[in-house]
């Protein structure tokens, strides 16, 4: 197979060793030309995690970055870890555990500082929130957005990116305006799971041809990613650990090698300060 001429990076993406394919995800994700991963926590209570004590979630980061590690062994670039705590959390800890919203999101407020304090250290790269991206009452809508404005003034001060979770939207002004009044630049704010088109944050566009060449077309700030979740259970539930690869292959057949050094070269550096090229082996 003919070698990329470029890094190549998944902005978002699961793994678990244990019950999923792990490893051998990640080599299928080099063997295709992926150089780059920032993996993501998995949702807490997929790690056994069920609790409302904000310390109890450390081990799930601690997985995590160690999960990170193995995976850079196995790249010819390297990998970051996003940590934080996923929004559908709300939902469990207001129905499962009988908290009030304002109990929930005191919890994962005091998740996204535990997280926050990884970054601050060096250990993790950036901050992972949101809000629920199905029906929920307005008393959890508005927990949900407080959890999401804490994570914007902690990135601000640890100066680091937040990657966000919610429903789908071709148009997020006004989260990135909380955003920036907590003195975290938009771009800065990434929407997980976007389309091709998106106002307001940096669209980490799921990678699909259709989205990803109206993001190409667009000339505006893009990453690519996969969500892949490595869980045995929902195979086939996202996309596989070799779609962004092949999505770069095929963008390069286009002829869209400025989309391909701007989703994996620039935007990575403007949103992350990460440099794919000296990283790479």
């Amino acid at each position: 197979m003919e070698e990329l001429q470029t890094p190549v990076l998944d902005n978002h993406l699961h793994l678990d060793p244990k019950r999923g394919r792990g490893m051998e995800a990640v080599e299928e994700f080099a063997r295709l030309g992926g150089t780059h991963l920032l993996i993501v926590n998995q949702p807490s209570w997929k790690l056994g995690v069920d609790s409302t004590d904000p310390e109890d979630f450390r081990p799930v980061f601690e997985t995590t970055i160690g999960i990170v590690e193995e995976a850079t062994d196995h790249l010819p670039g390297r990998a970051w870890p996003i940590l934080g705590a996923h929004p559908g959390l709300i939902s469990r800890l207001v129905e499962d555990r009988g908290c009030s919203p304002a109990e929930a999101r005191d919890c994962m407020q005091g998740v996204l500082d535990i997280a926050a304090d990884y970054v601050r250290e060096g250990k993790a790269l950036g901050l992972k929130s949101g809000r629920p991206h199905y029906d929920v009452s307005d008393a959890v809508w508005d927990a949900s957005n407080d959890v999401m404005k804490h994570a914007f003034e902690l990135g601000a001060e640890v100066d680091c990116a937040v990657q966000l979770h919610t429903e789908a939207s071709e148009d997020l002004t006004e989260v990135a305006e909380w955003a920036e009044d907590r003195g975290l630049p938009a771009h800065r704010v990434v929407k997980h799971y976007a389309g091709g088109r998106l106002a307001g944050p940096t669209p980490s566009v799921m990678s699909n041809k259709d989205w990803i060449e109206t993001a190409a077309e667009s000339g505006e700030p893009f990453l690519m990613e996969t969500d892949f979740i490595d869980d045995p259970d929902r195979p086939g539930a996202v996309l596989g650990p070799k779609t962004v690869p092949r999505r770069v292959r095929w963008l390069h057949e286009q002829g869209y090698d400025e989309a391909i050094r701007r989703a994996h070269v620039e935007i990575p550096e403007r949103v992350y300060g990460i440099d794919t090229e000296s990283t790479l082996s």
